[in-house]
């Protein structure tokens, strides 16, 4: 799983790319990416499936902000990114959410 991020000419968005791995999406047939950005919809933001079997979302958010998130496995299986910028304590269980800054220098 990785972020890849790239910002807009005057700094005011930067489009994120979310994507979870053919290792981590194994025997997986849908996903979808659920955080701040949707208000923790589990289904606004289905993931795109390539042939490899991996899974990704672009999405466009404000810059200059940290969003968590999580990644929802058909519909029952939660993960983290793995890869993310940093974690902080899920608050409703004993888990922790992804968080994704979208700062420039970061």
């Amino acid at each position: 799983m990785a972020l890849k991020k790239s910002f807009s000419k005057d700094g005011k968005k930067c489009t994120v790319t979310f994507s979870v791995s053919p290792e981590a999406a194994k025997d997986v047939s849908k996903a979808n990416v659920v955080g701040d950005f949707n208000s923790w919809s589990s289904t606004d933001t289905p993931m795109k499936k390539a042939k490899d079997g991996s899974f990704t979302a672009k999405l466009e958010l404000d810059a200059d902000r940290e969003y968590q998130f999580r990644y929802l496995l058909d519909g029952t299986r939660w993960e983290n990114d793995w890869k993310a910028d940093k974690y902080i304590p899920a608050p409703y269980s004993n888990a922790d959410n992804s968080v994704v800054v979208t700062k420039k220098d970061f």
